[in-house]
């Protein structure tokens, strides 16, 4: 009687792919949306709070009280703002949130943001971090004796000099729409902000 041998093939050692862990450590004095965008990428509203209060500035929390204080009332038009730029009067025509948004999409395509202190400097944006003290121009009871045009031709300039990723987050919080860009709610920041004072302001 012949035995015959039966030989299995050894199993494959099954490797489990594990998510990547998210980064949190930004360059010094980092844009808003850097902050905004790591905050986003948190799984745990935990986590979310804890990078808030790791890049505390008073400009986000500037950016935050205009965006969910419903006392805080802009003085500035809703929707699409006004592109006027004298540079590219001859090569673009439409809003400037239309202009942001094509600025956006390219970055997306490259995968360049331009982040960071060096690219900063490098393109001569400035900064909402920089800018914040400026926008009691734009609110109610902030500097009522400016005209409207005046108030909107200030806030075009600000647009004009930020990172386009920083503009467009001057866009939303000028309509309180932070949160269609960004996962981060009232809740969140009053977590990690137990010291802002809401209400009252208008």
């Amino acid at each position: 009687m012949t035995t015959t041998k039966i030989t299995t093939k050894p199993k494959a050692a099954t490797t489990t792919k594990r998510a990547a862990p998210v980064i949190d450590n930004l360059p010094s004095n980092p844009f808003a949306f850097e902050v905004f965008d790591l905050v986003s990428r948190q799984k745990t509203n935990a986590k979310k709070v804890e990078i808030l209060q790791k890049y505390d500035h008073p400009s986000i929390r500037a950016v935050f009280i205009w965006n969910f204080d419903e006392s805080v009332i802009s003085l500035l038009p809703e929707g699409a703002v006004p592109y006027s730029g004298y540079k590219d009067q001859t090569t673009f025509n439409g809003s400037m949130s239309d202009k942001l948004t094509e600025e956006i999409r390219r970055m997306h395509e490259t995968g360049s943001f331009s982040v960071g202190n060096t690219a900063q400097a490098d393109q001569g944006h400035t900064t909402i971090r920089r800018e914040f003290k400026h926008f009691y121009h734009f609110l109610k009871g902030g500097n009522d004796a400016i005209n409207s045009i005046r108030r909107e031709s200030m806030f075009i300039n600000i647009l004009e000099g930020l990172h386009p990723l920083e503009a467009e987050i001057l866009i939303l919080v000028k309509d309180k729409k932070l949160d269609t860009k960004y996962k981060i709610t009232k809740d969140i920041v009053v977590q990690a902000y137990p010291s802002i004072i809401w209400g009252g302001r208008s």
